[in-house]
Parts: structure tokens; sequence; C-alpha cells
């Protein structure tokens, strides 16, 4: 999830995902376990042929386990693990039969269905353990190991309060981070664990069998939408400016009923086509606005001030004066945008929210 760290000027620096540290701190402890010494930097290569070097913070070796830890440097990127320290400890277990991942201090279990891991696992993703376990089959392999049967712990020191940042809790993943990454590389801005967060919290909500689900674009609207609606948590899911992430998801995995809940600005911006809300990506066009308060009954005058105006919001307050239904007419096109890009098998409402949380539209 993005932290409130300012975009800088300027070319973009990219990072490293958790996995791909997790991955590093992994190779360089069950080295250090087979020879005696850490590799300090420790190198590796990702799935796409990269092949970072990391230093190490920790680098502890005892008889039969040793741990390794890296600073995480998710580039440019906004993201809440920036600066965590991923510690892997990797231990010989003759209790185990080949290679098992366990929880440390500050990495979360999954609690329930619908996420690629079997409920009671450890968070940590499908793609970061076959990174971790083709490092220990390929350094097992150099060093004439293949008979080990290896346990691999990770923890993220202040991963537990980290979390309380994230959708984790709503996905059902308690006690800490997830361990992501796909490809091991941070693009900056991407935000692809929001979207990553968004796609599991529709499986979640499938495998629970829910059937209604409500996205919005942020906390005052999931607030104003759940008093209306009183959907269980799972049902909720924390959408913000990725309309299209969510949308593009359900027509593959469609959901019985969809609620939009969102500000005026932002769903005039998904009625206007966009399916990226952000600030930097999308912009509302106040002539089509001022258009539709005028298809609506608005004078000339109030028409052409609406022209001008700097937000939807203003806009929102001329067409009350006039007892304009502004907000309906927004909701209804926000959702034919919905509607278009997900298949036929999910309906659709809208709610529209002001500042305050109070609905100035619906459609559906």
């Amino acid at each position: 999830m993005p932290t409130s760290r300012k975009k800088p000027e300027g070319p973009l620096r990219r990072g490293w995902t958790t996995g791909a540290c997790a991955t590093a701190a992994t190779a360089a402890a069950y080295q250090a376990l087979l020879t005696g010494d850490f590799p300090n930097p420790v190198t590796i290569t990702l799935p796409r042929g990269e092949e970072p070097s990391f230093e190490l913070v920790r680098m502890e070796l005892e008889k039969a386990q040793a741990t390794a830890s890296i600073i995480k440097d998710a580039g440019d990127d906004p993201d809440v693990t920036h600066g965590a320290e991923i510690v892997v400890t990797v231990a010989l277990d003759n209790n185990a039969s080949g290679i098992t991942f366990h929880a440390g201090d500050g990495v979360g279990t999954v609690t329930r269905p619908g996420l690629a891991l079997d409920v009671g696992e450890p968070a940590i993703n499908p793609a970061p353990r076959a990174m971790m376990q083709g490092v220990v089959n390929d350094l097992a392999r150099k060093y004439d190991a293949e008979k080990h049967c290896v346990a691999i712990s990770i923890s993220i020191p202040g991963g537990e309060t980290l979390a309380s940042s994230t959708m984790n809790g709503r996905l059902g993943i308690k006690g800490g981070l997830s361990v992501l990454g796909t490809t091991g590389v941070v693009i900056p801005y991407s935000c692809s664990s929001w979207i990553h967060s968004i796609h599991r919290g529709v499986d979640v909500a499938r495998a629970a069998d829910i059937h209604h689900i409500a996205a919005a674009t942020g906390s005052t609207s999931e607030a104003a939408v759940q008093e209306i609606l009183s959907l269980p948590d799972w049902a909720l899911i924390d959408m913000g400016d990725f309309a299209g992430g969510l949308l593009k998801y359900l027509r593959k995995h469609p959901i019985d009923r969809l609620t939009i809940a969102g500000g005026i600005g932002k769903l005039t911006k998904l009625a206007q086509g966009a399916m990226d809300l952000h600030s930097s990506r999308s912009r509302v066009d106040m002539d089509v606005l001022a258009d539709m308060l005028a298809s609506l009954g608005a004078d000339t005058s109030t028409v052409i001030k609406a022209q001008a105006a700097n937000t939807a919001g203003e806009v929102l307050e001329m067409a009350e004066k006039q007892g304009l239904a502004l907000g309906d007419l927004i909701a209804r096109q926000a959702r034919e945008a919905a509607m278009a890009t997900l298949s036929g098998d999910t309906d659709v409402d809208v709610m529209v929210f002001d500042r305050k949380g109070k609905q100035v539209g619906h459609a559906g």
C-alpha cells in the first residue's frame, strides 16, 4: 500500500519487493549455513533476469541455522514497507521434508479462504516462495547438500503495525504483512500492491459466498455506504483510484452485485470514462460537466459559471441551489461506464457522496 511519501521530480528509481529481499536474505543465510561465510553483498537472479545485489544488515550463524537481513528499498515508490527490515532464518529441519515456510514476528497468517494460500499458512505468496525455493535448490546442488530439509522463517520487525495501513486485516491476513512480489521489481507509482489487494479482496468475498460487495474511493464514502448497506467487513473493497483494476478483474471473476461509492469528483471522472481516478492521471472535463448541468435545465449564467469552476464539488453546489439532480445524473453515467467494462453477470449501483458523507446521487 502507498504511503504519504511525495513523488520526486525527474526519472523515478525502481526498487525491490519484499519477496526479492527475502530471497536474497535466504540465499545469504543458507550459503552461510553450508560454508560458514555470508556473501555480502549477496546477488540473486530475478524471474526476468535482473541481478540485483543486496547489503546485509544481520549476519548470525549458529550450528544448525543462520539468519540474514536486508533493509527493503522500494526505490521511489510510496510503499508502506520501504525501509523495513526483512529478516530470514534458514534452519536445517530433520522433522520436515523438503522446504517449509514459517511466519515470524511481523509476517501475517492466512485466516480466510479465497487467497492463493491455504488457511493457516504464513502470508508468503507463491512467487516469493518459488524464488526462495530456487536459490535453496541451486545452493544445495552447488554444495552437495540436496538431502537437506530446510525451514525458512521470515520476520519483519514492526510488521504488525505496518499491516494496519494495508488491507491485510480485511483479507483475513492476521498478525502482520504479506511477503509479496511477482517479478521482484517495484515499479514506482504502479501501486501494484494496492491493485493486488483489490483482487484478493474480491477472491475472499467470493470464497465467503458474498454476493454483494461495495467498492469505495475513500474512507468517507466507505463509511457512508457501510452505514446504508450494513455489509460485512470482508464485503468492502478499498478501491481508491483504481476503478479499472476492480472492474476488469470482476469481468473475469464476476459477483452478483457491485455497489460503487465515491465522492463527486472521482465519480464524475468515472462517468466521463476514466478508469484511473487519480488526480495526476485523469481530470474532470468541466465543459462536459457544464453540459450535464444544462441538460438538467440550468440557466445559461450557471452553465457558464460551471465551465469556469475548479472542481466538480463547486458545480454540484450550483446544481443543488437550483434543485437539479446532478448527482443522480453523474451516478447514472458512472454506472453505465462501469457496466460497459463488466460482463453482464454483475449488477451495478452507484452512490455519490459529498465530503461530509451525505449521499447526493444514486443510480441502479
